[in-house]
């Protein structure tokens, strides 16, 4: 058990360490367009190799969810946020024009209302669970390729980045941690909707 508990962990901290990675090739791109497919590297590797990232993952719960399924999504959050604080952090001081982009970039998100920030979470959770189900079901990196850019481009919120760009602002208020949360409930919310409209259809079809 504790062997599966630090597993989780772990491939949850490669998770994040790649998400960290790809918020910084945003930050330090000055064409928000090559920024934002360049971000996909993260996604890619998640694929990949398996790792443990908690908006990857969680629209999958609507059709898995053993306690197991819980427990391997919660330990996996643990291990993305400890690595986005970790990795953020130390690229903030490391390269302090990362820093200052990141600082407008978090004061932006900030500024915005509850509900907008819940919104663009939302639209952001279906395209992840679309663009990681295309990988799982058809075996192509065209979700990833495509969803990442869009969600990015279209100004929607990723909790996981979202954690990375405050990291490497140095914004850890509490403020920025209610934040944080309301984006992680709408990625959940948004990451289930595909799945679970699919699942009262297919329930239909059966009655």
């Amino acid at each position: 058990m504790i062997k599966n508990i630090f597993k989780n962990v772990i491939d949850g901290f490669l998770a994040g360490a790649m998400i960290s990675i790809g918020c910084a090739v945003y930050l330090a791109c000055q064409n928000k367009y090559v920024g934002a497919v360049m971000f996909s590297v993260a996604l890619l590797t998640i694929c990949y190799k398996g790792y443990n990232l908690y908006t990857g993952k969680i629209g999958f719960i609507v059709n898995e969810h053993k306690k197991d399924n819980f427990s391997v999504l919660l330990l996996g959050l643990l291990g993305n946020t400890v690595a986005m604080i970790a990795f953020g952090s130390a690229l903030g001081y490391a390269i302090p024009s990362l820093a200052e982009t990141a600082v407008n970039v978090v004061t932006a998100k900030l500024a915005q209302s509850f509900l907008s920030g819940l919104i663009r979470a939302i639209f952001c959770g279906i395209l992840m669970y679309i663009a990681v189900s295309l990988y799982r079901e058809k075996k192509t990196i065209v979700g990833i390729v495509f969803c990442i850019p869009v969600f990015i481009l279209s100004g929607f919120e990723h909790s996981i980045a979202d954690m990375g760009y405050f990291a490497i602002a140095g914004e850890f208020s509490l403020k920025g941690f209610g934040y944080i949360w309301t984006i992680i409930l709408g990625n959940t919310i948004g990451a289930m909707i595909f799945p679970a409209l699919k699942l009262i259809g297919k329930e239909k079809e059966n009655a």
